[in-house]
Order: C-alpha cells, then structure tokens, then sequence
C-alpha cells in the first residue's frame, strides 16, 4: 500500500455501555496493522463531547478525558474531514474511514450512522437501518415474527402504561407466566434486565427498565443454554461455529459479564444433532432480514427439554473485550483480530462502492 489510511476508531459514547466500549477500542486498536492504517482515536464522553484522544495509553488511563483538543466530524460530503479544535486553531484532517467502537444508544442505533452518511465516508458496521431495528428489541421481534423463527412471547410496556401499574401488570400477567425477564427495548450488555419471579418484582423491574428506555420489553423465561453466533459479511454473510455462555449467575447480566471471572464462553460445545447448523442458519437469515451488513452477533437460546432454538437479540456492533465471544468466534476459525480487523475495514469500502 502507497499511502496508510487515515482511520477514525470512535469510542466511549453516551450510552450505558461507555465503559465497555473504552475496552473494546483498545483490542481493535492494537489489532490495527501500523503500516496499513494511520489512526486517529476520538473518545466522546457520557456528556457527548467529542474529543481527540492522543493514544492508546491515554485511553487505558482515562487521561483522553482531560484532553484540550475537541473533534468535530464534518457532515459536509465534499469535505470527508474531521475538525481538531485546538484553542482558536483549528486543524482539518482528511478521513478514509471510520470505525466506530461504540455501544448502545447514539453508537449502535443508527444515530451516528447517519452521520457518517451524510459525510459519505465509509464506516465499519451496519447501516441506518439495520442499526435502529436491531437496536430496538421490540422491533427486531416483529421482523423476526415473519421468519418462522421461533422467539419468546413478549410483551411491550410503554411509559405511558407505568402510570397504571396495576393495569400495566395486570396485562402482562394476562400474557405471560412467571417468571418472566423485563428489559429496556434499546440497551445491551445487560443494562437495566431484571429477572421477575412475582407482581413486587415486576413492577420494581418495569421501574429500574424504563430508565433506560421509553420503552420495555416483558418476555417469558426460556429454560436452556444461552449461545452466539457470529455473522460477518456484505451481501453473501457468512455465520461462524456456535459459542456458549456460561453465566456465573441465574442469567447474563452485566456484573455476569464483565465482572465475575466464573462467568465462561464454551467455543466447542456439544449440540444435538443438526442444532448447531440450525442456529447459524437462522443466524444469517436473521441478519439480512434487518439489512444486517459488516458484522453482528446473534443470540440464542437452545431450550431445555425440547432442544428447540429460539431467538433472542442481535447485536450489530458486539463488544471486542477479551472475553467478547465475536472476535474469539472468528479467531476459532482461522480468522486472528488483525484480519478480522482488516476485513471490517474492507467490508466498509465495499458498501461505499
């Protein structure tokens, strides 16, 4: 290659997921090939400024929160630039593509996606819509409702119904058995899911859900395996082998998932038999259902006493921590970070074109 890429890799954000996505930058940033791309790592913090963040040091140690130089991604498609504000300087620098290491609301959700748009710089990841519905758990249900994909039964709360919480409740009972599990329609990593085994518990849940989003979702509780599949690709996706998670508590919260170190991912589990081609079936079908493109991860479950696969979420931007089963997915089949990495990339300029 002639010249490096100039990359943005954008980062933290304003979602309940600002921490993880402050670890994921870090494993793609060391996964970038030094003498392919020349990075520029942008940190927005929970209070939505934008700033330069000078290295992957100053991301390990906070100090990019300190930073005197604010960055501004131009919309203006002519120009396909970032602006560095220094004081009363400002510097524009020429960008190639963005990567955006962002989870949640206003990284995953379409919002900087249509940004990105209106730049016409490639990015890495799904498009507008495919992030927004894939964001919102209630309407990745209805779009999988046409699939014959089985999924748990489910309820939508809205916060206007949480003015009537005895009617609110009463009509989820009306629909569901305990226990049932209540989460925000657009969050990830677990933020804001309760589990609700009685009429106090759901309403303390629907309370804790509903600060995270306007909208809840109230799903009944499937007795199996938790498991992920992979999804990477353009138009022709191609889905990896099966993982498993091992939840060191009763379900996979946030706390499970990044904080006990008995919570474990099983990259070569045992199925019956023709269940795992099944889930990465569904997998892909799933994903161009939501106009998925780049990359996404697809959660199941694989039911208890019938060995049924039922859908659970797709995420279009998956976490990239060492314990992130994406990239440990891929690695398992032959595919190391960099050359996931590098494939993302190229995946990003092959939409463009």
């Amino acid at each position: 290659m002639d010249k490096k890429m100039t990359i943005v890799v954008l980062f933290g954000g304003q979602s309940s997921e600002h921490e993880v996505s402050c670890v994921s930058v870090q494993t793609i940033i060391k996964a970038l090939d030094p003498e392919k791309y020349d990075p520029v790592l942008v940190g927005i913090t929970k209070e939505g400024r934008w700033l330069l963040a000078g290295s992957l040091e100053d991301i390990v140690s906070g100090a990019w929160k300190e930073s005197g130089v604010s960055a501004v991604l131009s919309p203006d498609a002519t120009e396909k630039c970032l602006l560095l504000l220094d004081g009363e300087q400002v510097r524009k620098v020429k960008v190639d593509v963005i990567f955006p290491v962002l989870h949640g609301k206003y990284g995953e959700d379409g919002t900087i996606q249509g940004l990105f748009e209106l730049a016409q710089i490639p990015y890495v990841g799904c498009g507008v819509l495919a992030s927004a519905v894939s964001m919102d758990k209630a309407y990745t249900k209805v779009i999988v409702n046409q699939l014959n994909i089985r999924q748990a039964k489910y309820v939508v709360v809205t916060h206007l119904d949480l003015e009537d919480m005895a009617r609110c409740a009463e009509r989820v009972e009306a629909e569901l058995a305990y226990p049932v599990f209540v989460k925000p329609s657009k969050a990830g990593s677990s933020c804001g899911v309760s589990k609700a085994c009685d009429r106090e518990q759901l309403e303390t849940a629907l309370k804790e859900a509903i600060l995270f989003d306007n909208r809840v979702l109230v799903e009944e509780t499937i007795l199996g395996r938790e498991i992920e599949c992979a999804v990477l690709g353009g138009y022709e996706p191609k889905a990896s082998n099966v993982g498993e998670v091992l939840a060191a508590e009763t379900f996979y919260t946030y706390d499970a998932k990044y904080n006990n170190p008995d919570s474990k991912t099983e990259l070569h589990p045992e199925f019956p038999d023709g269940k795992m081609e099944e889930v990465r079936k569904d997998a892909v079908e799933i994903f161009r259902a939501v106009d998925g493109f780049g990359l996404a991860r697809v959660d199941f479950f694989l039911e208890k006493d019938t060995s049924e696969v039922v859908f659970n979420e797709i995420n279009t931007l998956p976490g990239f921590t060492a314990i992130s089963m994406y990239p440990m997915l891929w690695e398992d089949r032959g595919l190391p970070k960099n050359k996931l990495v590098d494939r993302l990339i190229e995946l990003a300029f092959a939409r463009r074109q």
